[in-house]
């Protein structure tokens, strides 16, 4: 019987050929290196939003310490010498739209975004006149924030002004917010009757 012709295999062959391991992915933008100002200053008195902002910065890799009123905004600002601050417009005590020049002139070249939960346009647009660089209106996220900082973008324009009807609404709703939400009271200090103010309440917000 004819021998079977075998071919044995090598013992030192190639083993097989190992798919190569995946390149590492690229760094999501999330967590790329921060550009611009490092250090951050949220000044807010709602601490439940200005922890929240804090933690975000802080996750982006960003420092940031946090204060509820202007008076500990500066105490702060002077030892941690911030290159950014974030400002709540309207705070009890001295306002946000005062602390701004207070900020800018103690910490030269700090950038300041100012935000709003009240609709005040005006008042946000007297803030940039004051030094602030840009504005935004509540609600919004860390990343809304930080692009305001950007100064590759668009700066608001502050020879936009507002309409009449809009300066007039938002001055009428300072008033009130400063009286308590007391009408009778914020009608006498805007020289209405009681009955004007109310029908003004009664309205829509002018869009612009």
């Amino acid at each position: 019987m004819a021998a079977h012709n075998t071919h044995p295999v090598p013992q030192n062959s190639p083993a097989p050929h190992a798919a190569s391991p995946p390149a590492p992915a690229p760094a999501s933008a999330a967590h790329a290196p921060p550009r611009g100002p490092r250090r951050f200053l949220v000044v807010d008195d709602d601490e439940a939003f200005r922890s929240r902002l804090i933690r975000a910065l802080q996750s982006r890799g960003y420092e940031a310490q946090g204060a509820g009123n202007a008076t500990e905004a500066l105490a702060i600002a002077a030892r941690f010498a911030p290159q950014a601050a974030i400002v709540d417009l309207k705070m009890p005590g001295t306002s946000g739209l005062d602390l701004v020049p207070e900020l800018t002139a103690r910490c030269p070249g700090v950038q300041v975004v100012v935000l709003t939960g009240y609709g005040s346009i005006a008042t946000a647009v007297e803030a940039v006149r004051r030094g602030a660089m840009n504005y935004l209106t509540k609600p919004l996220d860390a990343d809304q924030i930080l692009a305001a900082f950007d100064k590759e973008a668009d700066a608001p324009s502050v020879e936009g002004t507002p309409s009449l009807a809009r300066v007039e609404w938002e001055h009428i709703q300072r008033i009130l917010h400063d009286c308590g939400g007391n009408i009778s009271l914020a009608a006498r200090k805007l020289g209405l009757h009681r009955r004007s103010l109310q029908r003004k309440l009664g309205k829509l917000p002018p869009l612009e």
